[in-house]
């Protein structure tokens, strides 16, 4: 099924570019297990990725984001439960080939569940006073990719 792009607020374009990065670390974790890598080798990429970038996501969204819409929104909720699950896998250390498998799929599941259900409805009710703030607060900023070991290459 074909999803048309959604026209995303100015103020929501970064979290959704950096929803695009997220969407590339499963891609490259997927690459790199078609590639049969040594899943230690993606573990360490994955966890520079979940600290350099994710993180930070994850505190924007819940202290910026997310509080447009009802603390007890349905939507709201499976968002923080997502961010906690994806979190827990990250803490993960016993089977990486499992847990790196896991992280790409909930991750994958959870970016497609903002852009196309979470953020359009927040963009639904938020007020533009509210998207400046946003806009004031989160100032897009240059990706830096972490390249010391391109394994998806």
């Amino acid at each position: 099924m074909q999803h048309k792009p959604q026209k995303r607020h100015k103020a929501l374009q970064p979290l959704s570019r950096e929803h695009h990065h997220g969407l590339l670390l499963s891609w490259k974790i997927r690459s790199g297990f078609s590639k049969n890598i040594e899943p230690k080798r993606i573990r360490v990429y994955a966890d520079w990725f979940f600290k350099q970038h994710l993180i930070p996501h994850f505190d924007m969204e819940e202290a910026h984001i997310f509080p447009i819409l009802e603390q007890n929104n349905e939507l709201i909720k499976k968002a923080l439960a997502d961010h906690r699950r994806i979190k827990r896998l990250f803490a993960e250390t016993d089977d990486d080939a499992k847990t790196l498998s896991k992280i790409e799929e909930e991750l994958d599941k959870h970016i497609r569940f903002e852009e196309r259900v979470l953020f359009p409805e927040i963009q639904k009710v938020a007020t533009e006073g509210q998207m400046l703030q946003i806009e004031k607060i989160h100032q897009p900023e240059k990706f830096e990719d972490n390249l010391v070991d391109e394994f998806w290459r």
